[in-house]
């Protein structure tokens, strides 16, 4: 295949991209990667440590870097950072992927990552800081999507049979 990733799946922290991802991955055969992971490991340090040393900016930088180089070189499935959809030209990148929202509620997000202090963005009134995210970012992850997949109430599994059959890709 060419012209990019088998699958890209974007959406709000916690809301499984990086499992679903990898349960993808090994239906599909196909190599997975997290861009989050890319940048942690070209920098040797967790992201919320970039966030406290350098800032948001210097880290969007990083990611917006770290997106267009994987979704230029990798063929199998990429998960992006909560934050990535905020870049103007990363969405025109994703423009024609195979881009698949992972959207949920705000008490499915306490539910599965008890939005706590790992997370820089939420690190005072979570809940609302969620929700205001959410209210900024929502637009942005359904105009980049060719599909939606809900996974309040779901099971990575159930999110991953729902993405292949949006996407008409077969296990192996």
């Amino acid at each position: 295949m060419t012209g990019g990733p088998l699958v890209v799946l974007v959406g709000p922290m916690g809301s499984g991209k990086s499992t679903v991802g990898a349960l993808l991955a090994e239906r599909l055969g196909a190599p997975y990667r997290d861009t989050d992971a890319d940048i942690v490991a070209a920098q040797g340090r967790e992201i919320s440590e970039i966030f406290v040393d350098e800032g948001e900016p210097y880290f969007r930088a990083l990611e917006k870097a770290a997106v267009a180089a994987a979704v230029a070189e990798h063929r199998g499935i990429l998960a992006l950072g909560g934050g990535a959809v905020l870049d103007a030209d990363t969405r025109e990148l994703l423009a024609g992927q195979p881009v698949v929202y992972l959207s949920m509620d705000v008490e499915e997000a306490v539910r599965r990552v008890g939005l706590g202090a790992a997370r820089p963005l939420l690190a005072v009134n979570p809940r609302r800081q969620w929700r205001e995210l959410m209210e900024a970012r929502r637009h942005l992850y359904t105009d980049v999507a060719r599909v939606e997949v809900a996974t309040d109430n779901r099971t990575p599994e159930e999110v991953a049979e729902a993405i292949l059959d949006a996407l008409e890709l077969k296990d192996v």
